[in-house]
């Protein structure tokens, strides 16, 4: 693995409120300083060109002075095992660049905390909550420990829940331990099923089951038949969705096919170059019009720049890959989320009904979710130009009485 230093990683705004809120709770702190570091896991050595081209590639940031590191490391990385979308570009470019032997570049923040006192561990925890996200990043007090970036564990063998020997209680236990929330309706409709197939489900087999009504996504249910009060429904909810496209389809091309849908637009001009003598002249085609959204609500919850992010890329990864290919042009990023209780500037009808703690809260949400989809859009150059964003949270009557409605997650 290659350790390589970048440019500081906050700019002096940034940096002066980092300090201020690590200072509010451990008083001792006197200095934060923070760069950005890169680690590349590589199959053979760069020469000293190719060396260049990388140290070229990885110099950005902002435009302030670099200092010597002083103080308590702390190293924040993606947690092991994932790939982050920086890392996924930057990897990309690299190769493009000629760089083969790079395998992938991952990115960590190197914070260097100088205080007049030795930390204690309580210290260095309350202050790694601050620098870093729980549920996707990782914080070490050395460098070594970003080698766990590159580990691979060997593939474990498949694994067989003893549902018919075990029955109910066999799944019960396998949907504690492998972290799978099935519910219970679900687990009876698992065992059913198995019981009647004569054989036992693989581990590999439930993990797709309970992934298909994740958070993320309820596909699972898209297409099933469905009652109201116990009357039996002419049409699924997909079916449902896309009854406005069979009652009035004029003007489309394509829709409900691919992850994206195309309208007919107008006949213009093109500049480029001819495929086959490579000579550039202006081309007349029909230029129509293709649209793809993208919700990335839970991604986005729980990490909001990188859930954002790639629920960009996700979108242009969809938009490319919809009939023979789009081009992309613009990309616009919206956002609705439950009340943002600025601790500064409360407003008169904010009451915070508190949210579950795994997830983050609309102000975060609201300050990193904006950057990382306008940074995934325009790093790919693909314009981020507009959006909107929207708060709602409000008392209502329900069936069980009072109930808050809101918007914990971001739509």
């Amino acid at each position: 693995m290659l350790e390589l230093r970048g440019a500081p990683a906050l700019s002096p705004f940034r940096s002066h409120k980092l300090y201020a809120r690590i200072q509010a709770i451990v008083p001792e702190v006197e200095h934060v300083y923070a760069e950005f570091m890169h680690f590349v896991d590589m199959e053979g050595a760069l020469s000293d060109s190719e060396q260049a081209i990388l140290d070229r590639l990885l110099t950005y940031g902002p435009s302030v002075a670099a200092e010597e590191p002083n103080g308590v490391l702390f190293l924040v990385v993606p947690r092991p095992g994932t790939l982050s979308p920086w890392s996924s570009k930057a990897t990309d470019i690299a190769r493009n660049c000629g760089l083969r032997q790079i395998q992938r570049i991952e990115r960590g923040t190197a914070f260097y905390i100088k205080s007049s006192k030795k930390l204690g561990l309580d210290q260095r925890e309350k202050v790694a909550a601050l620098l870093h996200d729980r549920m996707t990043q990782k914080v070490f007090h050395e460098m070594g420990g970003a080698q766990l970036l590159f580990s691979h564990e060997e593939p474990r063998p498949l694994e067989r829940i003893s549902v018919l020997a075990g029955g109910r209680k066999a799944l019960v236990e396998a949907n504690r331990r492998l972290g799978l929330a099935l519910a219970d309706d679900e687990i009876d409709y698992l065992v059913k099923s198995f019981v009647g197939l004569e054989r036992d489900p693989t581990d590999v087999e439930l993990m797709m089951f309970a992934q298909a009504n994740s958070e993320h996504c309820r596909h699972k249910i898209f297409n099933a038949s469905w009652d109201i009060d116990g009357e039996g429904q002419e049409k699924s909810l997909f079916a449902m969705i896309r009854n406005t496209f069979e009652m009035n389809s004029e003007g489309v091309l394509s829709a409900y096919k691919d992850n994206a849908s195309v309208i007919r637009g107008s006949r213009g001009g093109r500049f480029f170059p001819d495929p086959v003598t490579g000579v550039y002249g202006y081309n007349q085609e029909e230029i129509h019009i293709l649209m793809k959204v993208e919700t990335h609500n839970h991604p986005t919850a729980i990490a909001p720049a990188a859930g954002s992010a790639t629920g960009s890329g996700g979108e242009i990864r969809d938009e490319g890959a919809t009939g023979r290919g789009s081009k992309p042009k613009a990309g616009l990023s919206g956002f609705t989320v439950s009340n943002l209780n600025l601790p500064e500037d409360p407003q008169p009808w904010e009451i915070n009904y508190g949210k579950p703690d795994r997830i983050a809260s609309a102000l975060d949400i609201m300050i990193e979710g904006p950057i990382g989809g306008a940074a995934f859009n325009n790093e790919f150059g693909r314009p981020n130009i507009a959006g909107y964003f929207r708060t709602f949270e409000e008392k209502v009557a329900g069936p069980a009485g009072d109930e808050v409605r809101g918007y914990h997650k971001p739509l």
